[in-house]
Order: structure tokens, then C-alpha cells, then sequence
């Protein structure tokens, strides 16, 4: 396993291209001021010693010098001592509704975006839980696998918008039972106290399974807990900055939230219902609730002795300092002598 202990002083290799402009301007304006003196071939008759490439060689020496240096100041460290570290923790799946009702601006900034903030936030939250995403409209798709890696979390949830599932509607159902299959061992209904699916949705469901598929899971250990996202009045659905989603017959469609639906799924899942407002979604209610199931005792492999290599990439960068201190930029006395233009006549000093 590699990783670096300090990783803010890799943004210091941001810093070669413009370290790499400025010699070029000076590389610029040192040519200019030479041509003040006369023209080129004039130049070279009065600075005979003066090397055309070796400040270009010093250069790249520093370039990688100092490469080296912001390496080692990040510390680069591998991984020696792997070991099987047993966690408890409970297993949650978060439903996330896609479908294009979700866009509606009851919830500010909109439905999606208050579920996508609530989500991150509780993600910041977990510890030892495993969390994994799945995202519906008329069909569901697992968005992140459940895992205890939360960067990976956040990236995937980051990721998610009304356009990600090509099939507009909203089912429920078929979502549950994907949530119900990624838990990989659900049958086990021993296994199943610590288990537990949550979603969000405006309640909008386009099939008629849903309670039923919720209480097929319920008898099986796994609970559902509900969010119900947006307001009874319900709201337009933005199709663009100044138009809104329209029917057949021209008139304005307003997507409102479907309570008693979501209350039902709740109720038959052995689980709660949260209304979400614009001050809180109500994930951090359910959460607390999750808390207190049981937890499961897993293992997981983890490195826990790091050795530091960054003596290899500090005692790099020294040398070539040391190494470019030696090098001059006029020419060398072995190519002093040497006549491109005439190799068999050698200019006696």
C-alpha cells in the first residue's frame, strides 16, 4: 500500500509551469539585451567560453530537484504491516428518487439537490457503517455497492442527476427489491437486525407493488424507512431557467407529494416516516434510529505500520542542487577547443 502522510505539498508541483514561463521570458529578455551589444556571430567572438545549452541543463536540474523536494516534504510512505481489524457497524441503503418530479422547487434549491446535501451530510457522519446508493425513476440502478469507503460515497453521490436514468417514472417497488438484493446476504434473516433501506422520494409511485414489496422485506429483518420530499401543494417542474413541464393539453404540470403513499411503505417496512422541509430533510432522525439496531461485527484488512521513504527523495533533490552548483554555463575545456565548422583545425589557446 503507498500513500503520501502530507498530501497538500503535492500542490506545490502546480508551481513548474509557471516556473517554466518565467525562465523562458528570462531566456527572452537576456537574448534581447545581448543584441543591444551587436548582431549574434559579433557575440559569440566576445563571449567564446559562454555555453548556448548548459543554462537549459541547470534548469531541468532544479525542475527535478525541486520535484523531488515537494515529494519528499509530502512524505511517501508504503504500507508493511497489514492486519484484519473486526469493526461493528450497521448496513443502510439510501433510494434515491431521479425522476424528473424531483426538479420541483418546493424544496429549495430543489427536491434532488436538498436529498443530495442531506445524503453528503450524513455520509460525514458514519464510521463503521457501510453505506451504499441507488437511484430510481422507472427503473433502479445500483449507484454505489455498499461500502465503508465514504470518499467514494461522496464522488458517486456527486455524480447523480435527473438525466442518469433515461426511463422517466417512479417505481418504488422495484427499487426495494434491488436494495434488498445488494446486501448480497439478505436471506439470512438472522444477519438482517443491522439492515436497512431508506427512501427519498416524493411519493409520485407509478405502480401499485410497492407496499406489498415493502412488507415482503419487512418479514425478512430489513427495515424501511421513508422521506417524503416536497410539499402537499405540490410545485412545476422546471424543464429550463423560464419554462415549466406542460401536458398534452397545454396546462402546467404540478408534481405534489404523495404522504399516505410513503406513510404506507413505511408503516408495512416496520420503519419510520420523515417529512421533509427546508430546514432538514429528516435523514439525521432515521439515522438516529438506525443507531440503535444491532450491530454487526465484520472484518476488514487495513494497514497499520506505514514506512516513510521520504530520506530517498530529499537526499535525490540535495544531490542534483549539489550537482548543478558544479555546473557552469560557460564551456566546458574539453569542447572549448572544438570547431564545429572545421573538426581537423583546433584553435591553440
Amino acid at each position: 500500500m503507498f500513500r503520501f502522510e502530507n498530501t497538500y505539498y503535492l500542490y506545490g508541483l502546480t508551481l513548474i509551469p509557471l516556473f517554466i514561463i518565467l525562465f523562458m521570458l528570462m531566456m527572452r529578455w537576456k537574448k534581447k539585451s545581448l543584441k543591444k551589444f551587436g548582431e549574434s556571430f559579433l557575440i559569440k567572438q566576445l563571449m567564446p567560453d559562454a555555453s548556448k545549452h548548459k543554462p537549459n541543463i541547470k534548469f531541468l536540474i532544479l525542475m527535478i530537484a525541486y520535484s523531488f523536494l515537494v515529494l519528499g516534504l509530502a512524505n511517501p510512505q508504503i504500507g508493511s504491516k497489514l492486519e484484519k481489524v473486526k469493526r461493528k457497524g450497521s448496513d443502510m441503503i439510501i433510494a434515491l428518487d431521479v425522476s424528473n418530479s424531483m426538479l420541483a422547487q418546493d424544496i429549495k434549491p430543489n427536491r434532488l439537490e436538498k436529498s443530495k446535501n442531506a445524503i453528503s451530510q450524513l455520509i460525514d457522519k458514519l464510521t463503521n457503517d457501510r453505506i451504499g446508493i441507488i437511484v430510481f425513476a422507472g427503473k433502479p440502478y445500483v449507484q454505489l455497492p455498499i461500502t465503508t469507503d465514504y470518499g467514494a460515497a461522496k464522488m458517486f453521490l456527486s455524480t447523480i442527476n435527473t438525466n442518469i436514468i433515461s426511463s422517466q417514472g417512479t417505481d418504488i417497488g422495484a427499487a426495494m427489491e434491488l436494495a434488498y438484493n445488494s446486501f448480497g446476504d439478505a436471506d439470512n434473516k438472522t444477519d438482517n437486525k443491522n439492515k436497512s433501506i431508506i427512501i427519498i422520494s416524493d411519493g409520485e409511485d407509478q405502480e401499485d407493488n410497492a407496499v406489498e414489496i415493502a412488507k415482503n422485506v419487512a418479514e425478512k429483518g430489513i427495515s424501511i424507512n421513508t422521506i417524503g420530499i416536497g410539499s402537499p401543494n405540490g410545485a412545476p417542474i422546471p424543464v429550463s431557467s423560464n419554462r415549466f413541464k406542460k401536458d398534452r393539453q397545454g396546462n402546467t404540470v404540478i408534481t405534489k407529494l404523495n404522504q399516505a403513499m410513503l406513510e404506507q411503505i413505511a408503516s408495512a417496512g416496520n420503519g419510520i416516516y420523515v417529512q421533509a422541509n427546508n430546514t432538514e430533510i429528516g435523514l439525521n432522525k432515521i439515522f438516529r434510529k438506525i443507531n440503535k439496531l444491532n450491530k454487526k461485527e465484520y472484518e476488514s484488512k487495513v494497514f497499520t505500520d506505514y514506512e516513510d521513504r521520504f530520506q530517498i527523495f530529499i537526499a535525490i533533490s540535495l544531490f542534483l542542487l549539489i550537482l548543478e552548483l558544479f555546473i557552469f554555463e560557460r564551456k566546458s575545456k574539453l569542447f572549448r577547443n572544438v570547431n564545429l565548422f572545421n573538426p581537423k583545425k583546433i584553435v591553440k589557446e
